[in-house]
């Protein structure tokens, strides 16, 4: 059996986990490439839900009040983590990692960027947060280029209270399941979407919309880096991802390579094909193409 060419590590967003890659890996493996699909911690099978989610009847004041199990987990855990994966990924393939962040998986790779630029072929971001220097995410996502963002309005309960922004993916309100859909996945059939938001769990810790990016141009400005851009994205709207791109570019003096899916904010369930097409010519141009182009 032939080694992978290359190693992919695809780091999930905000209230996901591994499985937001389902049909996306299976197609890279048979192209001849390996990925790897952590759960972050946190997430997946970190998670812990609150235990109001589970009171029947349910309560939507508990639920909303309960502190989060999950407030103590720090982005530094979560960056540890995957540079961990980074330095097993190398070893499966050609001796880099093509790492990919989708949403607030952003944050994550960014940091990761910076620790071990020296493993990395190239940084992807699917829809994600690209943030500057010293900006954490909820500061990004209070931009005015980011005011048509859906997503904050299926926060449930004070953030500040309970150490963490939560969201009910199984609640029975078909207005919020509405939202739901419209703000993560509004171009899969809906089928996909009641499978897809029966993986999505409540929490979010709050430390990762609140520590500030850190990059520079020194160490992450070296690894080659690419935006894929979602048109459709009424999670962080096109108009956000533009400006995220051009602010980091401008801070960094050089130019993310920018892709683009007519996609909502998940087009690994939507277009899988097409972005694993995006995500092996990456591989393919990495230290080739342009800076700059429009792909």
């Amino acid at each position: 059996m032939s080694k992978p060419a290359a190693a992919f590590v695809l780091v999930h967003g905000g209230w996901h986990n591994h499985s937001a890659w389902g049909r996306v890996t299976p197609i890279l493996e048979a192209r001849g490439f390996a990925a790897m699909t952590p759960d972050l911690p946190g997430a997946g099978v970190h998670a812990v839900a609150p235990r109001s989610l589970g009171f029947r009847p349910f309560d939507p004041a508990a639920f909303a009040a309960e502190p989060s199990p999950i407030a103590g987990v720090t982005q530094e855990e979560r960056t540890q983590a995957v540079v961990a994966l980074v330095r097993q990924a190398v070893s499966l393939g050609d001796g880099k990692v093509i790492l990919v962040g989708h949403s607030a998986g952003g944050m994550t790779i960014s940091a990761v960027a910076e620790q071990v630029p020296d493993l990395l072929l190239a940084v992807v971001y699917l829809a994600g947060f690209l943030v500057p220097n010293g900006m954490p995410l909820l500061a990004m996502l209070q931009h005015e280029s980011l005011s048509s963002a859906l997503a904050p309005q299926l926060f449930i309960g004070d953030p500040v209270a309970i150490g963490a922004t939560r969201i009910n993916a199984g609640s029975a309100d078909d207005t919020y399941r509405s939202l739901l859909k419209a703000s993560f996945y509004a171009d899969v059939p809906q089928a996909e979407f009641e499978q897809a938001a029966a993986q999505l769990h409540c929490d979010e810790s709050n430390a990762g919309a609140l520590s500030p990016s850190q990059i520079t141009t020194e160490r992450f400005g070296t690894v080659q880096r690419h935006y894929i851009r979602c048109t459709q994205d009424r999670a962080i709207p096109v108009t956000g991802q533009d400006h995220m791109i051009a602010t980091v570019d401008a801070a960094l003096g050089n130019k993310t390579m920018i892709h683009t899916l007519e996609s909502s904010h998940s087009p690994f369930l939507s277009q899988p094909a097409a972005l694993t097409d995006i995500l092996v010519g990456i591989y393919k141009g990495a230290g080739r193409a342009p800076a700059g182009v429009e792909i």
